[in-house]
């Protein structure tokens, strides 16, 4: 039997659309079978809840250190020559050392010349009052007249005036003499030094620099709202440049507030002593200790800084396999002592925050608790 060719022509077209058929249910069998997206993994983590303690009630300050007294040291005589400088930079001098010598030979000779005028007066002296003497007794024999007589008298007045004021400059040169030596007004420590030997000495210069008593103190910078709240006598803890430590106590409270900044200083006594690591002209950073209080403290770990803010990661809760939800939780932060921070706003005493790795949690996520 023959087939027609318009029959053989469908065959193709009936196998072409039988394999698209079988092609689309297997692709829609593997979709069907592929594996649901896998979930974000939950990290694990341990939570801390905030502790009470008893801690220092403190205020912050900056500042510079300086000398307490700072006495400027300069020659009492003029247009002479320093012959010999004894103390450098950083020496401890006692009252009354000397630090310098200026030449003295001119002085010295000039004193010898005024203690000779002296000896001059004083033997005129003697004859004026022995002819004095003798015109007097002449007068009253009546040999002299009451005016030659008063002239002897005026005589011996004039002599002993003479011999006062050659006393008074032998006095002055002596005075002189001893200003040679240039010498420390008080115990201290040598802070500068401009003293050369060789050179001449001019009428107000300074030859030394003399930190009074060694004393340093902390001019720390407080806001004016702050000033009413620091007592004389506070402890104030220091921390220097270098890292090293200082404990002072409030000698004063500047009495006046920068108008520009409204700052008011506060002066701090410190500790001195040859081993000690402050100098004048340090900046400084310290505390003041008000007294004690009751703080809500975490560990440092737990707090996140974010765009200048502080955070923790408050628990919401866990299930019984130990997973649950945290929520970004902005904190306001206080004292810190130690590895550990106070909580002042935020954050309620019963709650329970992840204790580290804050840094890589966001707000909602889910985590594994261990603790």
């Amino acid at each position: 039997m023959t087939t027609p060719i318009s029959s053989l022509r469908l065959i193709p077209l009936a196998a072409l659309l039988a394999g698209h058929l079988l092609l689309a249910g297997c692709g829609k069998d593997n979709a069907s079978s592929a594996p649901a997206a896998a979930a974000k993994p939950a990290l694990t983590v341990e939570t801390v809840a905030p502790a009470s303690a008893d801690w220092p009630l403190t205020l912050a300050a900056n500042g510079d250190i300086a000398a307490w007294q700072e006495a400027v040291i300069g020659a009492e005589v003029s247009n002479y020559r320093l012959s010999e400088v004894r103390v450098n930079v950083g020496d401890r001098v006692k009252k009354g050392q000397v630090l310098a010598r200026i030449d003295s030979d001119t002085v010295a000779a000039e004193l010898a010349q005024t203690r000779a005028a002296v000896a001059e007066a004083e033997a005129a002296v003697t004859e004026a009052a022995a002819n004095a003497e003798r015109a007097k007794r002449l007068q009253e024999a009546g040999f002299y007249s009451a005016q030659t007589g008063s002239q002897f008298l005026t005589g011996e007045q004039t002599a002993r005036a003479r011999l006062a004021a050659a006393r008074a400059k032998a006095h002055a040169d002596e005075i002189r003499l001893g200003r040679t030596q240039v010498v420390a007004p008080d115990d201290g420590i040598i802070s500068a030094r401009a003293a050369t030997a060789g050179s001449l000495t001019q009428p107000g210069q300074e030859l030394f620099r003399l930190i009074r008593g060694g004393r340093l103190e902390w001019r720390a910078k407080v806001a004016e709202a702050d000033l009413g709240r620091i007592a004389l006598g506070t402890v104030a803890r220091l921390t220097l440049p270098g890292g090293a430590e200082l404990v002072g106590r409030v000698r004063a409270v500047a009495p006046s507030v920068d108008p520009a900044s409204r700052d008011g200083l506060i002066y701090v006594d410190l500790p001195t002593g040859p081993g000690d690591a402050a100098r004048t002209g340090m900046f400084a950073r310290g505390v003041f200790e008000l007294g004690r209080g009751v703080a809500l403290t975490l560990p440092q770990t737990a707090v996140v800084a974010r765009d200048g803010f502080a955070y923790v990661y408050r628990l919401e809760g866990a299930d019984k396999s130990g997973l649950g939800k945290v929520a970004q939780t902005k904190v306001e932060l206080g004292r810190r002592v130690g590895d550990r921070v106070e909580i002042v706003a935020g954050l309620k005493a019963d709650a329970r925050v992840v204790a580290t790795g804050g840094g890589f949690l966001a707000d909602g996520d889910t985590v594994r608790v261990t603790k």
